[in-house]
C-alpha cells in the first residue's frame, strides 16, 4: 500500500545516495527490487555494524525493498538484470552507466525506459561526498575562528542532497512518460548537488558580487544572532533568533535590554536587523552567556519557552534515542521492526504525512537475496525449473 503502489523500480546501487533515493520510493509505496552480487555488494558490511558484524547500515537504507542476489559477472546474470529493468521500465542506480547498463544498450529491450543515473563528478569521475565537500568550500568554513586546515562534518549532506534528487526526478521523469509515452536518461551528479546548493544560498554570489570568501565564525550562526551557551550546570544550548520577535524575546528572558539599548545607540547598528545583530555578536554574546551561565538548564529553558525564545538542548545520539519523546513511538512517523540477524530496531517509516492517504508503516529490510525465487517468478515469470536451472549454475542465490 502507499502513494507509489502503482510503481516497479529496479534498483543497482551501493553506499548512499541511490539506496536512499529507492528507499523513499519505497517508503511511499513503490516496489523497489534491489539487485545486488552473490553475497553481497560493496556496502554489505560497511559501519556501523552489530558485534556479529551484520551492517546496521544496510539495514537502515534498504528498508521496504525487495532483494534479489545474482552474479552480474556472468552473462546470464546480466540478462536476467536486464529483463528485470525492461518489466516496468524504472531504473535506478549509481553503477556506472556503460557497457551492459548503458542507457541505450537498456533502452534496446524498451523504448520508453526511464532510467535515473547518479555519478560522483558531471563528466562521470569518482566522487564520494567527502570529497565533494572538500571541494564545496564547506570544511574551510566550519570550526573555530583562525583555526587552521579544514574541518569536516559527519554528515553526509550531497548523498542526501543527490538522493532526494534522484527519487524526485525519477518521478518527474515516469509522470512525463505518463503524458507522453517518452522515455528518457536523468543524469546527476553529487558534485552538481553541492554546486546547486551553493548557489541557491546564496554563497557563489557572496564571492562574486561582493568578492568575500564566507569566514569561519564557530558556532555563531552567519549573518544573523545565533550560538551556543552553556549554563550553570553544564548542559549547552542552541539559542537562534532570526526575526525581530525572536531577538526581543531573548533580550527579555535575560533582562539586558538596557543594555542592549546602549550598545545600540554607541555603535549606530539597528538590532531590528538580523545583519546588524550579527555585526555585533561578540558583545551581545557576552551578555546573553552571562545570564545563561548564572542558572541551570531547567530554569532556562522555562524562561525561554515562556517567552517564545528559538532554543535547543545539545544532546547525542544516545540521549536522543533513550530520552527524547520526538524520537520514539509517540511520533507516527516511527515503529519497531523485528530485522532478522539483527534484532527489534526503532524505524522511521515515511517523513512525507499525507493528508488523503494512510502513512505507510515502517517495515523491515531484506535478507541479501531473500526474494530471488519470487522476483524470479512473478516479474520475469520463470518456471520453478526455470529457477532452479539458475541455482544450480550460480546464476542467482536465496538468503
Amino acid at each position: 500500500m502507499g502513494i507509489l503502489s502503482d510503481l516497479r523500480v529496479v534498483e543497482g546501487s551501493a553506499f548512499v545516495a541511490a539506496p536512499l533515493a529507492g528507499m523513499w520510493l519505497a517508503q511511499l509505496g513503490a516496489e523497489v527490487i534491489r539487485f545486488d552480487p552473490i553475497g553481497g555488494g560493496l556496502d554489505r558490511h560497511r559501519w556501523p555494524v552489530t558485534a556479529k558484524g551484520d551492517s546496521l547500515y544496510w539495514a537502515s537504507l534498504n528498508k521496504g525493498k525487495r532483494s534479489i542476489a545474482i552474479d552480474i559477472r556472468k552473462p546470464e546474470g546480466r540478462e536476467l538484470v536486464q529483463r528485470l529493468i525492461a518489466a516496468h521500465g524504472l531504473f535506478l542506480t549509481n553503477f556506472p552507466a556503460e557497457g551492459w547498463l548503458a542507457y541505450e544498450e537498456l533502452k534496446r529491450r524498451r523504448a520508453d525506459l526511464v532510467m535515473a543515473a547518479i555519478r560522483g563528478q558531471p563528466d562521470g569521475a569518482t566522487a564520494v561526498d567527502y570529497t565533494v565537500n572538500a571541494a564545496a568550500g564547506y570544511p574551510l568554513a566550519t570550526g573555530p575562528e583562525g583555526a587552521e586546515g579544514p574541518v569536516n562534518h559527519v554528515l553526509p549532506a550531497w548523498d542526501i542532497v543527490t538522493g532526494l534528487s534522484a527519487a524526485f526526478g525519477l518521478l518527474a521523469a515516469e509522470r512525463h512518460r505518463r503524458l507522453t509515452g517518452e522515455g528518457q536518461l536523468v543524469r546527476l551528479s553529487l558534485m552538481d548537488s553541492a554546486l546547486a546548493m551553493l548557489g541557491h544560498l546564496g554563497i557563489l554570489a557572496e564571492v562574486e558580487i561582493n568578492g568575500v570568501d564566507r569566514p569561519r565564525v564557530g558556532n555563531d550562526l552567519y549573518g544573523a544572532f545565533g550560538r551556543d551557551f552553556a549554563t550553570s550546570d553544564g548542559e549547552r544550548m542552541m539559542v537562534v533568533a532570526l526575526t525581530d520577535r525572536q531577538w526581543r524575546a531573548v533580550v527579555d528572558s535575560c533582562g539586558i535590554g538596557p543594555d542592549v539599548a546602549v550598545i545600540e545607540e554607541r555603535s549606530g547598528l539597528d538590532f531590528r536587523r538580523e545583519g546588524d545583530r550579527f555585526k555585533a555578536r561578540e558583545t551581545l554574546n557576552r551578555l546573553v552567556e552571562d545570564w545563561v551561565a548564572k542558572h541551570p538548564y531547567a530554569e532556562v529553558a522555562r524562561v525561554f519557552a515562556a517567552k517564545g525564545v528559538l532554543f535547543e538542548r545539545y544532546q547525542s545520539f544516545a540521549e536522543l534515542v533513550r530520552s527524547d519523546r520526538r524520537c520514539g513511538l509517540g511520533n507516527p512517523m516511527f515503529g519497531t521492526v523485528d530485522q532478522p540477524g539483527i534484532g527489534r530496531m526503532l524505524t522511521p517509516g515515511s517523513l512525507l504525512d499525507f493528508s488523503a492517504e494512510a502513512r505507510s508503516a515502517p517495515v523491515r529490510a531484506p535478507l541479501l537475496g531473500e526474494h530471488t525465487d519470487q522476483v524470479l517468478s512473478e516479474v520475469l515469470r520463470l518456471s520453478s525449473r526455470e529457477i532452479g536451472g539458475l541455482h544450480d549454475r550460480k546464476i542467482v542465490a536465496g538468503p
